[in-house]
């Protein structure tokens, strides 16, 4: 049993921890610190809910139904790549974007962007939902307690990034090293979502 707890911790720190645009988006906020608890929150509960669906069945469902997909990449594809758009005019605009100096976000918008990042890209459905859900339902009796692994290793995952994420604030205390993280975020998220419609 310690066996298959272990194997859906791995399995889904290894979905989790790739570049993502809610990776992006944790260490984002970790940076400033700013709603960091609500936003690792509503990640860890999107994760919940996508590796219990996936346990449930909801995996074959979806890919039972290829429309169903096709819909979730043309929608996860558009919010992809205008938040990808928003980050790189942060990164070429020349204001000040030290944490401490610039308009915090209302918790309201973090929380929307936190939400539409978790639920509208398409990549969150094939991996926790489809493979994370076949791999866990392939243990049979165990397949919840390979969930619960796989939820652990979450929980480890959004906490580490989120919080651990405000030890690099001195790094960005200088504007240029945000218009930085900014381009990096923008080229991710733009690839992320080209990529779901090429």
């Amino acid at each position: 049993m310690v066996t298959v707890l272990f194997l859906g911790f791995l399995t889904g720190m290894s979905l989790i921890a790739a570049i993502g645009a809610q990776n992006a988006f944790v260490l984002r906020q970790g940076i400033r610190s700013e709603h960091v608890l609500p936003v690792i929150a509503v990640c860890i509960t999107g994760d919940f809910l996508l590796i219990a669906a996936g346990i449930g069945g909801l995996g074959g469902l979806i890919t039972a139904t290829p429309s169903l997909l096709t819909v979730a990449k043309v929608g996860g594809a558009a919010f992809l790549i205008g938040y990808g758009l928003m980050a790189a005019r942060r990164a070429l605009r020349t204001g000040v974007l030290v944490p401490t100096e610039s308009n915090p976000a209302r918790l309201g918008a973090v929380l929307l962007t936190a939400l539409a990042i978790t639920f509208l890209n398409p990549h969150v459905y094939l991996d926790t939902v489809v493979l994370l859900g076949s791999l866990a339902n392939a243990h049979q009796d165990a397949r919840w307690l390979f969930g619960a692994g796989a939820l652990t290793a979450s929980v480890t995952w959004f906490v580490g990034l989120g919080y651990g994420a405000r030890y690099l604030a001195g790094v960005f205390q200088r504007p240029g090293t945000w218009r930085v993280l900014d381009a990096v975020i923008a080229v991710v998220m733009i690839a992320l979502g080209l990529s779901l419609v090429v």
